[in-house]
């Protein structure tokens, strides 16, 4: 779509800003699973925990545990859309 918009550079300046923190949280959500995923696997090669990740994901609105071969795999359920 092309278009125009006029806006005070003030707005502009804290559209930028914006645009920064929601890039620099999507890099923090991004690591903070994987650290997740590997604390799970170590769970996993520890004991029976497949009755609490399956409690997790009935009631989980926003992501799904996969474990396969004693691996935790963490998938937003908004990004399968």
């Amino acid at each position: 779509m092309k278009g125009s918009a006029t806006i005070s550079l003030e707005d502009y300046e804290i559209l930028k800003t914006a645009a920064g923190k929601a890039t620099k949280g999507a890099a923090v959500t991004k690591l903070v699973t994987k650290e997740l995923q590997v604390f799970l696997s170590f769970l996993c090669s520890r004991g029976s925990i497949k009755p609490f990740i399956d409690e997790f994901n009935r009631q989980s609105t926003a992501s799904t545990i996969i474990v396969e071969n004693d691996r935790a795999r963490i998938e937003f359920k908004h990004n399968k859309e």
